[in-house]
């Protein structure tokens, strides 16, 4: 009596999992079916996208300057003289230089700890939506590389200063 290996028994088998799965991947799932799943799915991608989008503002106190605000990971937050309230004068190569801190959609910015000012937000003259603290646009410092970077206090005579709490 012959016996069949082990091999010779599975490569049929194996064959006919691989043309069904092949007809049945052509296939479409009935809109009942895939309505579930796919709700899920967005559901799920709208509550990961909502957590990783909000920023949280904070205050460090710095031997030199005093306190200060901070925003996207722990960089400083400037604020510009000219601006006035929720209007921003820094465009073109201003912003280039001095990135505004925007939110786009779906995103927030929130008060941390020691922060007691309000937080909005305003239309730019771009179209973009730059946070605000008491009235005052925000914005980063293309030079600070890293958190507790303030290379940007004081330039321009001093119309660039560390975002006060």
């Amino acid at each position: 009596m012959r016996t069949l290996s082990a091999g010779r028994l599975a490569a049929p088998l194996v064959a006919i999992a691989l043309i069904v799965g092949a007809c049945s991947a052509g296939a479409t799932a009935s809109p009942s079916a895939a309505a579930p799943s796919v709700a899920a799915s967005a559901a799920a991608s709208a509550a990961a996208s909502q957590a990783a989008s909000v920023y949280t503002l904070t205050v460090v106190d710095n031997a030199n300057l005093g306190k200060f605000l901070t925003g996207e990971d722990g960089k400083t937050l400037y604020t510009f003289a000219p601006d006035s309230m929720d209007t921003s004068t820094c465009v073109d190569t201003c912003a280039t230089n001095w990135p505004a801190f925007v939110l786009e959609g779906g995103e927030t910015a929130v008060a941390g700890t020691s922060v007691t000012g309000k937080i909005a937000t305003f239309k730019r003259p771009d179209g973009s939506m730059q946070v605000s603290y008491n009235g005052k646009p925000l914005y980063y410092f293309a030079k600070d590389t890293k958190a507790g970077d303030t290379n940007g206090q004081g330039l321009a005579s001093g119309k660039w200063l560390v975002a006060a709490p």
